[in-house]
């Protein structure tokens, strides 16, 4: 579906100007609006028809492909003999648009007759034809298609599951999901954004399942958009998404198909950002963040066992330094005596309280995390590891921290890796900060005020209408199966209940596999 382009493309040929008919007044006029750009190709050619007939084609060297152009449009319209237009029932006359239709073997061919339908199919890689006596010009699908190849997830690793990828091209991000989901009810439609940019989006759901709400508030919100650039999928999601003061993701990023499709059977609606190799999924709650996709790669109970283990790694990674520092500073009446005079020896000589101290370790584990990230890749990992080494022992004999606040800070750091999405991680990340400066200064109360804070904000976030909390607040049995434990598949029979208000049911009943006794 492409209805918002054809309307833009109605209302551009009553609005805009139009192209004139004759061919060296329209080729300066493109040749002056683009600045006599070097990449700028215009070659002329003759239609050999009977009364030979002059014509153009226009095209952005680098973005076609020029074989293309030589095989079909050259060579067919400048090879037509007088006795094969005899024999084909050629015109006799200067060719015409619609005799053209005919003669190119094209599926995407778009007339256009207005100047800025012109630029802007010419500027996104297609071959623009004109003709001398005709006001109305075609642009061709010529583009060379010199994409990256599919390749694995880099961020969303499986051992089981599907190696490929969304990459850079719309068209293929397109073809990954419709290869998973053969069903006439998955529809796309597709918008331009950005007035200088006019990136393609496309936003894909299956009728019948989606709720009609949640991609009428979509659409809205794409033509909200007025910028003249979205370039980057981050960009477009800012323009998108429910809450701006949050830490905490609204919408989901994936860059795994397989992951996108789940989705959609879900009764959600996926992005397409052309020339950026992940997707957007909404609406979304906490929970799914917690969800990989190797949870659908293996057996129910390990992967309910391995959500645990996430949920339990993201209280660690968040409050694991504040803990420490509110046990240190305020309550060493709860250590044991033991571990109290071990932790008091370590401790001994170290200059700064226990706030500073954690401050102080987990800023500097971020900027090698961050150092390990943004180095080539082939030295990057060995840095992070060597320096995080050596810096921590540096420290603990220098006398700045103690060794168990590298411990602390260490293992708070591993935890956070266990978060499948890297958004929701680098959230706990930022939140650990604020747990620490609370957990500094009133202790365990300060940790208990700043998690009654951090629960009532997440009550009050939405993702497209949804609560971000949901399955629970507000609570719903039936979405319990496949929230923080994963039942097997033939008990989770029907879809989420706020995402899908039509077709609830997945499968039927009773598909419980149960061998005969032999």
């Amino acid at each position: 579906m492409k209805q918002s382009e054809q309307s833009k493309q109605a209302q551009s040929n009553t609005d805009e100007p139009l192209i004139s008919d004759e061919l060296t007044s329209n080729l300066d006029k493109i040749s002056t609006e683009l600045g006599n750009s070097s990449d700028l190709a215009i070659r002329r050619f003759t239609v050999a028809t009977e009364i030979p007939n002059q014509g153009a084609v226009i095209y952005i060297d680098g973005l076609i492909d020029e074989d293309a152009i030589r095989d079909f449009i050259l060579e067919p319209l400048m090879g037509l003999e007088v006795n094969e237009v005899e024999t084909k029932d050629a015109p006799k006359h200067p060719i015409l648009h619609t005799e053209i239709e005919t003669l190119l073997p094209f599926v995407d061919m778009e007339e256009i007759t207005d100047w800025k339908s012109l630029y802007l199919s010419l500027l996104s890689g297609k071959t623009i034809l004109l003709v001398e006596g005709s006001q109305i010009g075609f642009a061709l699908s010529t583009q060379n298609g010199n994409w990256r190849g599919i390749q694995e997830p880099q961020s969303e690793i499986s051992v089981k599951g599907a190696k490929d990828s969304f990459i850079e091209s719309l068209s293929v991000n397109l073809t990954l999901i419709r290869r998973r989901l053969k069903t006439q009810n998955l529809w796309l439609e597709t918008f331009e954004v950005g007035e200088l940019t006019q990136t393609n989006v496309g936003i894909m759901y299956v009728k019948g399942i989606v709720n009609d709400k949640i991609v009428q508030e979509v659409k809205e919100r794409i033509n909200r958009i007025d910028t003249d650039e979205v370039v980057t999928i981050a960009q477009f999601q800012e323009f998108i998404e429910d809450e701006t003061f949050t830490p905490f993701p609204t919408v989901f990023v994936t860059e795994r198909p397989d992951v996108a499709v789940g989705h959609l059977l879900e009764g959600k609606v996926i992005l397409l950002v052309d020339g950026n190799p992940v997707s957007l999924i909404v609406p979304v709650t906490l929970p799914q963040f917690f969800h990989a996709a190797e949870d659908y790669y293996q057996r129910y109970d390990i992967s309910s066992l391995i959500r645990i283990l996430r949920y339990i790694s993201f209280l660690i990674a968040l409050l694991g330094p504040s803990i420490y520092v509110a046990a240190i500073t305020f309550h060493q009446d709860l250590i044991p005596t033991t571990l109290l005079v071990s932790l008091a020896a370590q401790r001994e000589g170290v200059p700064f309280p226990a706030l500073i101290e954690a401050v102080l370790m987990e800023f500097t584990f971020e900027v090698l995390r961050e150092a390990g990230i943004r180095m080539p890749r082939a030295i990057g990992q060995a840095v992070s590891i060597v320096g995080a080494l050596v810096i921590g022992q540096a420290a603990v004999q220098a006398g700045i921290v103690s060794a168990s606040m590298v411990i602390v800070v260490a293992a708070t750091g591993i935890a956070s890796f266990t978060t499948p999405s890297y958004d929701l991680a680098v959230s706990a990340r930022m939140l650990r900060f604020i747990m620490m400066i609370f957990a500094g200064t009133f202790g365990f109360y300060g940790i208990t005020l700043a998690l009654l804070m951090l629960v009532a904000h997440l009550c009050s976030l939405r993702s497209f209408g949804i609560p971000y909390l949901t399955p629970f607040a507000p609570f719903n049995l039936s979405d319990q199966k496949d929230a923080i434990f994963r039942l097997p598949i033939w008990a989770n029979q029907t879809r989420p209940r706020l995402y899908s208000q039509k077709n609830k049911k997945r499968m039927k009943q009773g598909l419980q596999p149960s061998p005969k006794k032999t």
